[in-house]
């Protein structure tokens, strides 16, 4: 059985339809990336997950068992938010201990060493943190507090390129001393996706890929030739999309392709996963 399960989802709000009949089986201990554009539903099925808001209709269960109103269930899971939940006032240091008391399992060392790592003073009040430091703060909780289910909503936001780096690797290392199920929302997908294992995109509110991230990677591909010669060559494959240039054109596919049925003078080029993502959802 999956671990959670996300069962004909809707969610409304008044005449907006941000999540329209979702469906999805997430496995225990796996890595996933949740990647939509903006207003794509990412944040509202997150909510969902951590019975923050109610569906309109549907049902979610993790480890077989409703989400809704299970205080047991959700204190096995952190959401991290891009709004710091915590008070303003509060130390970081204060906001560690106060952490163990929802999660017991939490671990005040390990979160001392992060800081140490991270360059954040535990000092310091969390109101006087940058947008940055804000980030590592909630990162820190995160890591530290060993529940079975993390949740991240753009956990680099404000993270200069060391910082990032250094939270991959930490993610990566807390991931394999202890596996558990993690969810990252990102807009930085080409940098995620070295630590993502399954893929999941959401356009206007429904599903439109859940994957393995190798098994996307090797059907990507972008093909380049005359505009004649790419419109006979992509006749009955799935295209994601085209470019145009003069009397050059290239085209972004889907799909498992074989070497030899490229017809000579068009260039074949594989895709990453954040060009794939952006020709997946365009307009």
């Amino acid at each position: 059985m999956s671990y959670i399960e996300i069962s004909n989802i809707t969610k409304t709000f008044g005449n907006t339809i941000a999540l329209d009949n979702v469906s999805l089986k997430l496995d225990q201990n796996k890595i996933y990336g949740l990647l939509g554009r903006n207003g794509a539903g990412k944040t509202t099925l997150l909510n969902l997950i951590t019975n923050k808001v109610f569906p309109t209709e549907g049902e979610i269960k993790v480890d077989g068992e409703s989400v809704v109103e299970n205080d047991k269930l959700l204190s096995k899971m952190y959401f991290m938010t891009e709004k710091n939940l915590y008070p303003e006032h509060m130390t970081v240091k204060s906001a560690f201990k106060w952490s163990k008391e929802f999660y017991p399992d939490f671990d005040e060392n390990y979160a001392k060493v992060l800081s140490e790592k991270f360059l954040l003073k535990n000092s310091k009040k969390i109101k006087s943190l940058s947008t940055g430091y804000q980030s590592i703060f909630k990162i820190i909780v995160a890591l530290s507090c060993n529940a079975p289910v993390i949740l991240l909503d753009e956990p680099v936001l404000g993270l200069d390129a060391n910082h990032r780096d250094l939270f991959y690797k930490e993610l990566l290392k807390n991931y394999s001393e202890k596996p558990k199920t993690i969810i990252i929302s990102t807009h930085l997908i080409e940098e995620a996706s070295d630590v993502i294992e399954d893929v999941i995109v959401i356009k206007d509110g429904k599903v439109i890929m859940n994957d393995s991230v190798e098994k996307v990677l090797l059907q990507g591909y972008s093909v380049s030739g005359t505009a004649v010669a790419i419109d006979e060559f992509i006749v009955g494959k799935n295209v994601l999309g085209t470019d145009s240039l003069g009397g050059l054109k290239t085209a972004y596919l889907l799909e498992k392709i074989d070497q030899t049925t490229i017809p000579v003078g068009l260039e074949v080029t594989k895709l990453d996963l954040q060009k794939l993502f952006i020709h997946m959802t365009n307009s």
